[in-house]
């Protein structure tokens, strides 16, 4: 009772803190992305701990807000780029169902996979982008301009640089595919990092529905993956939208396998001699380029789904849920 009580008032507070965030965003460039990144933990903390109509009601209160002390354009990109994902993952991991449906044991929960929550963020981020990018008139032309902008600024810095009309061409291409991908990439692995914080915190204060699981063991890519991030790769090659549609996609199921590579690094070197330096040689060689693509490559290498399984508590409104449906 206690609980349920306290579902209207968590997610209130939720969104008002979201928007918080998120209007701190647009006053501190520094620290934008991050900040705007963890408007997500509110709604992903009210989801977890309280529920659906926790995270509902906070999204809703922080679009009501974001209209209300800003735009209601403000409040729709808040919502399709923090809001909308973070009650949604945290819905799916609320998701369970009974083993035996999976030819487990009687008297346990299978919870929804952490892979699949991950495939989920990774199409949620994609579609995203690609809205803004519809928003913006995001193309040829825009990337022309901001190069342009770039290049005058470099020489006004550099007075003996100087840019052919060749280097320029090839520069405006690189970044057209470029910037969608770095943008998409990232935002996937700050929207996870959130669930991630958000995970430990209701954890720790015993609210959680879902069980704390292993990340190093439990952070796989969803086999299927593998299929959409290769359709991304092919799409870049055929030039216009569908190339900059197929970055996008390189970008956002490109980091859920980097992420997953890192998670298989951590499992692998569990109590190993040499297990920080490898870890501290892996995170430093990442900002590389090559590096990087090693990183990836062996999350593409180690894709499965790993199923938490819990008790079930006789006696309690457990919702069970179908994690394929």
């Amino acid at each position: 009772m206690n609980k349920t009580q306290t579902v209207l008032p968590t997610g209130i507070l939720a969104g008002v803190v979201a928007t918080l965030l998120v209007m701190g965003a647009g006053t501190q460039s520094s620290f934008a992305a991050v900040l705007y990144a963890a408007s997500a933990l509110p709604i992903f903390i009210a989801g977890l701990g309280w529920g659906n109509r926790a995270a509902i009601t906070g999204i809703v209160t922080s679009g009501i807000l974001g209209a209300v002390l800003i735009s209601p354009i403000f409040a729709v990109t808040m919502a399709i780029f923090t809001l909308i994902p973070a009650g949604w993952l945290s819905h799916l991991a609320n998701l369970a169902r009974p083993a035996s449906e999976l030819g487990g044991p009687d008297n346990l929960l299978a919870w929804y996979p952490i892979s699949d929550i991950l495939l989920h963020l990774c199409g949620l981020v994609t579609i995203a982008v690609i809205a803004l990018g519809v928003a913006i008139g995001y193309g040829p032309e825009l990337v022309g301009q901001i190069v342009d902008v770039l290049g005058s600024a470099l020489q006004t810095q550099e007075p003996g640089l100087s840019l052919t009309a060749a280097d320029i061409g090839h520069l405006k291409g690189t970044m057209l595919l470029t910037l969608p991908m770095v943008q998409g990439g990232i935002w996937v692995i700050l929207l996870f990092a959130a669930f991630y914080f958000a995970v430990r915190i209701v954890s720790r204060s015993g609210r959680a529905l879902r069980p704390r699981e292993d990340m190093p063991s439990a952070l796989r890519m969803n086999r299927h993956a593998i299929y959409i991030f290769l359709a991304g790769i092919v799409m870049t090659f055929l030039g216009g939208v569908p190339a900059m549609v197929g970055a996008t996609i390189c970008g956002t199921f490109g980091a859920g396998f980097l992420m997953s590579g890192f998670a298989a690094i951590h499992f692998r070197s569990q109590g190993k001699d040499w297990r920080l330096p490898v870890l501290v040689l892996a995170y430093l060689s990442s900002m590389l380029v090559i590096p990087a693509f090693a990183i990836l490559a062996f999350g593409l290498t180690d894709t499965r789904r790993t199923i938490a399984l819990t008790p079930a508590k006789g006696g309690t409104d457990q919702n069970t849920t179908n994690p394929d449906n």
